[in-house]
């Protein structure tokens, strides 16, 4: 059968099945063939499945005349590259734009425009390094974060815009960002001469938090992996990975089959637990910022009794852990959230509109086994009153562990009323086990 005679619509269904590159080897077989493989609805269709486009756009947002001439205008733009892995990467930015644009879009005007292959080429002359496939990528669509002094650490009022999230407890607050190309240069040329690695280091720094003392995440560009800094960093060096290093491959092999770094697989980590809801926004006072404490179980414990909601989960700290310490070897943050539902407090059949935390019990464990039972008044130095709809009363404290995992679990003992003015018999309220773990993951 002549295909000639099976007319457009069936021809358009047939070129539908085959990959872009296919359709436009097709386009070379005949005339009337040509017509068919361009039409822009075939075209429409590639760059939705492909860039997850909507409309004709090159890779800078300027509009083009037709989907086709936008397919060809990316694909030449990334003609360096594996086109699987630009699918990927653009996937992985579009997925995080859509959750930003929904739960923090302030952090959407922070993100760099693309850089430039004479960019990335400039840093690693600067730094003699070759970065991997994945991240040059990455950085191809948006130049890491652009942000103040003051929106990375919190130092005036405002939100912390940091795309990789963080957490505070006491006085110690992370918020990490991902650097652009040019701060790169001069935060690795600095901190490596710090830590003595020498000018032929493989590392550069990536991200980083509160003017960059306190949380430092190192790429190497050899093996692709990412690093944390420890307790240790600037004594030892020492640092431990955040991505398993079996899912690391093909990181300089334009041909391999599946070229993944610790950079691509750790964003698409985090995009994945803020879609799922594992992480959230969260606003303390007058500041947003993205928390790292989980919000779903199992990572996190929640628990109601009459009326009092208690919320609980932790955060591995790498910054403050010792692996050299065997006593105190892994560092954790832990969040409590506690709040009364609209209904009140209710018990034996009364209902009251407010109850006061009194007491507290925490029963500690490390390997499944019991380290520590604590027992005490208030929490942090306070009596948290407790009313209807009012926001959640939140507290952060830490604790060190010699292994991981661990665990903590407890009640907080509560009075209907006031404890000036009680007006029932005092009640525990449950804080189910929640975990002290080292997640494959390391953010």
């Amino acid at each position: 059968m002549d295909l000639e005679s099976l007319g457009g619509l069936t021809m358009h269904i047939i070129l539908s099945k085959l990959a872009p590159q296919d359709a436009a080897y097709v386009a070379c077989v005949r005339k009337s063939f040509r017509n068919w493989a361009s039409d822009d609805l075939l075209w429409s269709r590639f760059c939705a499945d492909d860039l997850d486009l909507s409309s004709p756009i090159d890779p800078l947002g300027i509009p083009l005349p037709s989907f086709k001439a936008s397919y060809q205008a990316w694909r030449e733009a990334f003609k360096p590259y594996p086109w699987p892995l630009v699918t990927r990467v653009k996937r992985c930015w579009g997925r995080l734009k859509d959750w930003l644009a929904i739960n923090f879009p302030e952090v959407l005007s922070t993100l760099r425009k693309g850089a430039t292959e004479d960019e990335i080429l400039e840093l690693e002359k600067s730094l003699k390094v070759k970065l991997p496939l994945p991240t040059r990528v990455l950085y191809r669509f948006y130049d890491g974060q652009e942000l103040t002094s003051e929106e990375s650490s919190g130092s005036v009022p405002g939100n912390l815009l940091g795309l990789m999230g963080g957490y505070s407890f006491y006085d110690h607050l992370v918020n990490v960002s991902l650097l652009p190309l040019h701060q790169v240069i001069i935060e690795t040329k600095e901190i490596i001469r710090h830590l003595g690695f020498g000018n032929r280091s493989k590392y550069v720094v990536v991200a980083a938090s509160c003017g960059y003392n306190e949380k430092i995440f190192f790429l190497n560009c050899s093996n692709g992996q990412l690093y944390v800094g420890t307790k240790n960093l600037t004594t030892d060096g020492e640092m431990l990975p955040c991505v398993p290093n079996a899912l690391i491959s093909s990181v300089h092999d334009v041909k391999g089959s599946q070229q993944q770094d610790a950079m691509l697989l750790w964003l698409e980590e985090h995009v994945r637990r803020l879609q799922h809801g594992m992480i959230k926004v969260r606003k303390e006072g007058k500041v947003r910022s993205i928390s790292l404490f989980p919000e779903e179980p199992p990572l996190c414990a929640v628990g109601v009794t009459n009326g009092v909601k208690v919320r609980a989960s932790s955060v591995f700290v790498p910054e403050f852990s010792n692996i050299q310490d065997e006593c105190e070897k892994f560092f954790f943050a832990y969040s409590i959230r506690m709040s009364l539902s609209p209904e009140g407090c209710k018990m034996n059949g009364m209902t009251f509109n407010s109850c006061q935390l009194y007491w507290r019990r925490w029963i500690i464990r490390c390997d499944d086994v019991i380290v520590d039972d604590v027992n005490g008044e208030a929490v942090i130095g306070k009596f948290p009153l407790l009313r209807p709809g009012e926001e959640e009363f939140v507290y952060e404290s830490c604790i060190s562990q010699s292994s991981s995992p661990g665990s903590i679990e407890g009640a907080f003992t509560f009075v209907p009323g006031r404890l000036a003015d009680p007006k029932g018999s005092p009640f525990e309220a449950v804080v189910s086990r929640f975990p002290f773990l080292v997640l494959d993951y390391i953010f």
